[in-house]
């Protein structure tokens, strides 16, 4: 799956007015990278206050580190580098981290639940509601892994934890997106005979 943000084609000149101090660039940059910044953010989160205090926070960075961009990867690549660190940093938070238990859930169980039912409409809603129940880091590790396209080496560097907290965090969401996806059809089920 590639990333909205490698989509995201920005040319030089554009870049070279908005290092410049342009305003009408940095505005047309964020035109261009909002949505993407707070659907990802929304994603890992689900909060809606949250994910725009991380798209706010990362156009502050992005600004600010703007005259660093040396275009060794692509615009979007860093754009979306900072956009994961600002909403990792919310998740690192303290308040945060004592404010919910950690559970799993996981894209990986959709998918096979899709497959399996595929022509369930019912189903696509169940699997929207379970990623929906998910605490924050089980969702983030499976956003990163399953969307993102991260390894678990990198997803372990960029939560502070190692390669194993990452697997095993997936590994965990994936039994539970099941467990909510077959309990939640189960219930349909009975609901409708």
């Amino acid at each position: 799956m590639t990333s909205v943000f490698l989509e995201l084609k920005v040319d030089d000149a554009l870049l070279k007015r908005a290092k410049n101090g342009q305003t009408a660039a940095f505005g047309t940059l964020y035109d261009m990278f909002s949505r993407p910044i707070y659907n990802l953010a929304y994603r890992m989160v689900q909060n809606r206050e949250v994910a725009e205090e991380v798209l706010q926070e990362t156009f502050v960075d992005v600004m600010r580190k703007l005259g660093g961009f040396r275009g060794d990867a692509p615009f979007g690549a860093w754009v979306r580098r900072i956009a994961i660190n600002r909403t990792l940093m919310y998740l690192r938070s303290a308040w945060n981290r004592y404010s919910q238990p950690m559970e799993g859930g996981a894209l990986e169980a959709a998918y096979d639940a899709r497959q399996s039912h595929s022509g369930d409409h019912h189903t696509v809603v169940d699997i929207d509601t379970a990623l929906g129940k998910l605490t924050e880091v089980p969702r983030t590790v499976v956003w990163l892994h399953d969307v993102e396209g991260y390894t678990h080496q990198e997803i372990g560097e960029l939560m502070g934890k190692s390669a194993s907290f990452s697997k095993s965090q997936l590994a965990r969401a994936y039994k539970r997106l099941r467990e909510l996806t077959d309990s939640s059809r189960e219930s349909g089920t009975c609901m409708h005979q």
